[in-house]
Formats: structure tokens, C-alpha cells, sequence
């Protein structure tokens, strides 16, 4: 499931995961930066990415989670225990905390998704291939550091600022790398969704979001930031600009 080989997005910015799931390595001087954590089945990839940057999992100083669901957190424990801090939004560290399942507890979906798998059949590969690569498996993680509101993470090699979008999840967030004009927007704003079979800048399907109001009132937030480089959770990097992309999220509108 995984792709070939990592990819080069941006100076010093490897994009890692397989055709469904991204998650990103970022090279710093001062130490490596992973945002998110991608599913269990992509420790190989990460670990042989990371040799052949001459460095080996314990190198990572950090892991910066967008949100709690399971997709994007399925190496957060082997990260920890080889020395990475692990930070999240306060009101998706329950869902860590309380293992992959409980995203279903702590961010109810407004919607169920049988309607969607009727109307397109094809979406169910999305959650097994999730299940096949050990997600609804992968141990509960304690001891993450949180933040409550926007915050520059000065403890963060490249001082990202955590930008709060809640909508996707309650806890869902950015992280805005101002100096090389880059935001990793996880799933508050996407290129691809596999279950609605749609590619494009566009919000996550109601069935595995939260509140959808929230979530289209967050692409004010991402319109206020100063970066050209969108890189999503889910598909293809956006490099026309973030309200180019909030622009065209809103055409499609919530789904």
C-alpha cells in the first residue's frame, strides 16, 4: 500500500504514507519534525526514509498531530518510545489517550456512513485498507503535550504555530511553517476524499466530520495565513495558495 518511495514536496519536506494517508517528514537544523503519523503499516517506509536522510527513528524530536483519528496516528507510540514529543490539541488528546476506537466517542461523525457507501459502493476499500494496515489496532498513547489555543511551539525545531480549527474534529489544527511558506492543514481542508470519490481542495465528508459548520467557518482561519504550500492530510499538495484552495473547498461545499 505504500508509494514507491517517499516524495520531495518542498525543500527538506518528504511526503510519506501510501495513496490514501499522508503524513510529512520535515528536515530542520536544529532536528527532524513529522506532522502527523500516517497508519502502523508505514514504519518501514518511515524507518527507510529516515536511513537514507543518515538518521534513524530517535532522530525525530517531534510529532505534530493535526488530530486524534486514527489515520493520522498510527505511529505516534513507536515514535514516543524512541524519544519524540508528541503534541495535540487538548481536545483531541483524549482520543490518544483512549486508543484509535475512541474517535467514535470523543468526535462523533454527524453522519453515519451506510448512505455513503450506498450511493458508492467502492468507498468501503477506504476503511478496510485502513484495517489492513493496523489502524483500529495500534496502541493507546499517554504523556502527549497539548496546547490550548494558537501558539507558536518554540520547543518545536522551525517554531511552528499550531493554528486551532476545530470542526473536522473538536481538536482539529493546522501547523504553519511562516519562513518556507508551508501549512500542513491535515483533514480541516484536503485534496482528495476517497469516500465521496472527490479530488480537489474540499472539506472531509460529513460521515467522518464532526460538526461541518465548524469546519467550513475554519477555512476563514486558514484564509488570515501567510503560505503558499498547502500540504493536506489527503491528497496532492495545493500550491496555488490558501484562499485559492478555501475558495474552492466552499464551492464544493459539505457533503
Amino acid at each position: 500500500m505504500s508509494r514507491p518511495a517517499p516524495t520531495l514536496v518542498a525543500p527538506g519536506v518528504h511526503r510519506l504514507g501510501d495513496h490514501a494517508v499522508n503524513f510529512y517528514l520535515i528536515e530542520h537544523s536544529d532536528g527532524l519534525v513529522l506532522v502527523d503519523a500516517g497508519l502502523p503499516a508505514h514504519l518501514e517506509q518511515l524507518r527507510t526514509l529516515l536511513g537514507r536522510l543518515g538518521h534513524s527513528l530517535a532522530d525525530v524530536r517531534a510529532v505534530l498531530l493535526t488530530h486524534g483519528h486514527l489515520d493520522h496516528t498510527g505511529l505516534a507510540h513507536p515514535l514516543q518510545e524512541a524519544g519524540a514529543e508528541l503534541w495535540i490539541h487538548e481536545r483531541d488528546a483524549a482520543i490518544l489517550r483512549d486508543g484509535p476506537r475512541s474517535a467514535m466517542r470523543h468526535a462523533k461523525p454527524e453522519r453515519s456512513m451506510f448512505p455513503y457507501l450506498l450511493r458508492r459502493p467502492a468507498a468501503l476499500a477506504v476503511p478496510l485498507q485502513l484495517a489492513r494496515a493496523g489502524a483500529f489496532t495500534a496502541p493507546a498513547v499517554q504523556g502527549a503535550r497539548v496546547f490550548h489555543a494558537d501558539q507558536v511551539l518554540k520547543d518545536v525545531p522551525g517554531a511552528p504555530q499550531a493554528v486551532v480549527l476545530p470542526g473536522h474534529t473538536l481538536g482539529s489544527a493546522a501547523y504553519l511553517f511562516a519562513d518556507r511558506g508551508l501549512v500542513f492543514t491535515g483533514d480541516a481542508l484536503v485534496t482528495e476524499d476517497g469516500f465521496a470519490g472527490r479530488t480537489g481542495a474540499t472539506l472531509v465528508s460529513r460521515c467522518f466530520t464532526h460538526d461541518s459548520r465548524a469546519a467550513l467557518a475554519a477555512l476563514d482561519r486558514l484564509d488570515e495565513l501567510p503560505a503558499d504550500l498547502l500540504l493536506p492530510g489527503h491528497g496532492e499538495p495545493f500550491g496555488d495558495g490558501i484562499r485559492a484552495a478555501t475558495r474552492q473547498a466552499r464551492q464544493f461545499g459539505v457533503h
